[in-house]
């Protein structure tokens, strides 16, 4: 009978998405600039509650506004129609499938890129890429999943999804995807649709 050996080879497809995905979040939102993007988020959501006049609790107000949590973010990911190629550039979305569509949509997905262990948020942008959802990556020295928990209340949130509502939240969320705010130092925009392959 053959020996078999228990060692373990690589996977050739795993190793492009893992390379993409770090180069991914190398260029991510971290000091002055995470700072200044979560103050200027934090402003939004005090104008928007304000602006709402809900009697609701503050924090099912912000359950409302947005999808915290992994587990959440990635319910509603897949409850979303996958985008075709056609349809990310001319933004239809037509429903062609038999079961019922979700009536959440995510704008955007603030992902904490040094969570640990880090396979909690692996499949995100995978999954947000094949949805056209942008994910913005931010670190704050290890402490990146504290900072985004600071905007919801709560002490730590890996994953935060702002839902769509057409609040003001929605207006600043979409110009940092558009680039108008919050430049890298090299001019880049760190909020983009990402194609893992």
């Amino acid at each position: 009978m053959p020996s078999r050996s228990r060692t373990k080879t690589p996977k050739k497809d795993g190793d492009n998405s893992n390379s993409s995905i770090a180069s991914l979040e190398n260029n991510c939102y971290e000091g002055e600039r995470l700072t200044n993007l979560l103050q200027s988020i934090r402003r939004e959501i005090q104008s928007a509650r304000h602006l709402d006049g809900s009697s609701l609790p503050e924090k099912i107000w912000l359950k409302q506004q947005f999808s915290i949590g992994v587990n959440d973010v990635t319910r509603i990911l897949e409850r979303m129609n996958p985008c075709t190629e056609l349809e990310r550039f001319t933004e239809l979305s037509p429903s062609r499938s038999n079961h019922k569509a979700s009536s959440v949509k995510l704008q955007a997905v603030l992902v904490a890129s040094d969570c640990n262990p880090r396979w909690l948020t692996k499949h995100l942008p995978s999954l947000a890429s094949s949805r056209s959802v942008p994910l913005i990556f931010v670190r704050d020295n290890k402490q990146g999943s504290l900072r985004l928990g600071e905007l919801v209340q709560l002490k730590t949130a890996m994953a935060i999804g702002i839902k769509v509502k057409g609040s003001t939240i929605n207006k600043i969320v979409q110009e940092i995807i558009q680039g108008d705010r919050f430049k890298s130092p090299n001019g880049q925009n760190s909020a983009t649709v990402f194609d893992v392959q």
